[in-house]
């Protein structure tokens, strides 16, 4: 690892990485933030970026952080979660860091605030950081509009929300986490983000860098350690990261995760990463998980004992990185009416879930139809060449339907979703 100390203007100075900073000797640090940038430039590549699922919004008013790989002189990289934050002050948008390939070593480019998101690298962050730009959402008159189709926001009262449909971008579709050199994304800046480098760019908050220092700190989160799946890929708050920095299996509910499953499987229909055909799939694990949720808290009085945490969490880690695969290996629709409607559901099952209106043996049900649903409309697009005609169209509409009726007869029946913390045996 390589350590320089530079001559920067005031304004790139305010970007200083926080992957750099904390990395470094406080001897080096004694200049002026003004006057300096500390520069890291590493001569391994940084490892692939982990699949993960984002947590709720804590509430209105965060924005969402994703999670990257830093380096510190011991233990090399290490996973930094991503995490919802406050931002400094309205109007400003994150700009993640990004490593880059600088002729000789990889360097870390610092992230920052701004009215603009600028260049990060064209790497696939995820949750509205698609390699360019942003769609996650927008300031409007002061307050944040969020873009649900890519934000977890529908667990707590945020109103100033709106869908649209995200069309990823193919610069990066396996998860590499670095711009340039060999293996790298060959992506350079457009004129957009050229323009958003004159910006007035402010650093990353205390909150921010506190979260880094306590990843830093936290031996599992490192690649030597943990071979690419740290103990935490994203988190809430910081504040929540350090409340459990080792395993965040305390705080995982089962009706939790199963939502956003189903969101994920809503979000990658809608921009159309994911075919009807895998979404049957997962749809169909996603049943078989809820019926073993179902089927173990009948057994236990309506609760899971550890074991059976584990197991479940296990279970998701597996269907994750399947939904992940789905979502990134090449294979794709155009975003059309038939797999909007297919989200649709999928999406009304995880707000019921999120809700505790649904119960887990109710949505392992409206998986179990979704993928049947799903499988039909792969199989009818498969033997007419890639569409449905007219007659399948309206098949799948009244098969949906009648799923949409009992979706809703079940998100507002007695039955209800444990919502207290699982009881441990």
């Amino acid at each position: 690892m390589n350590i320089h100390l530079r001559t920067i203007a005031r304004r790139t100075a305010q970007a200083v990485a926080l992957a750099t900073v904390l990395a470094v000797p406080a001897a080096l640090l004694s200049a002026p933030a003004a006057q300096a940038e500390v520069v890291i430039s590493v001569g391994i590549a940084p490892p692939p970026l982990p699949i993960y699922t984002q947590p709720a919004i804590p509430g209105d008013g965060y924005l969402w952080t994703p999670g990257y790989w830093a380096y510190g002189p011991e233990g090399g990289y290490y996973w930094v979660p991503g995490v919802w934050v406050r931002p400094p002050q309205v109007g400003v948008l994150w700009t993640p860091g990004y490593w880059g390939w600088g002729g000789s070593a990889f360097i870390f480019h610092a992230g920052y605030w701004g009215p603009h998101v600028g260049f990060y690298g064209g790497v696939n962050y995820g949750f509205g950081f698609g390699g360019v730009g942003y769609e996650g959402g927008y300031w409007n008159h002061g307050a944040f509009a969020y873009n649900r189709s890519v934000n977890n926001v529908s667990n707590v009262n945020v109103t100033n929300v709106y869908n649209k449909t995200v069309v990823v971008n193919n610069v990066n579709n396996v998860h590499t986490s670095y711009n340039g050199g060999q293996g790298g994304i060959n992506y350079h800046a457009n004129a957009q983000e050229q323009a958003a480098l004159h910006d007035q760019h402010v650093a990353p908050t205390g909150a921010q860098m506190q979260h880094q220092t306590f990843a830093q700190q936290n031996p599992q989160q490192r690649f030597s350690a943990n071979g690419g799946h740290p103990a935490v890929t994203a988190a809430a708050t910081p504040a929540s990261f350090r409340a459990n920095p080792t395993n965040q299996s305390a705080a995982f509910h089962p009706t939790t995760r199963e939502a956003n499953q189903d969101q994920r499987i809503s979000n990658g229909l809608r921009s159309g990463q994911i075919t009807s055909g895998e979404a049957a799939k997962a749809d169909q694990r996603q049943a078989n998980i809820n019926q073993q949720v179902h089927a173990d808290r009948t057994a236990n009085g309506g609760t899971l004992t550890g074991q059976e945490r584990q197991q479940i969490n296990r279970e998701q880690n597996g269907a994750s990185r399947q939904i992940g695969n789905d979502a990134h290996n090449g294979n794709s629709v155009a975003p059309n009416a038939v797999n909007n409607r297919e989200a649709n559901q999928q999406q009304r099952t995880a707000q019921g879930l999120r809700s505790g209106q649904m119960t887990s043996g109710e949505a392992a049900r409206t998986d179990q139809r979704q993928a049947n649903v799903d499988q039909q409309v792969h199989n009818d697009r498969v033997a007419n060449g890639g569409a449905l005609n007219q007659q399948q169209k309206q098949q799948v509409n009244k098969e949906q339907n009648h799923n949409s009726q009992q979706v809703n007869n079940e998100k507002h029946n007695a039955a209800a979703a444990p919502r207290a913390e699982e009881k441990k045996k």
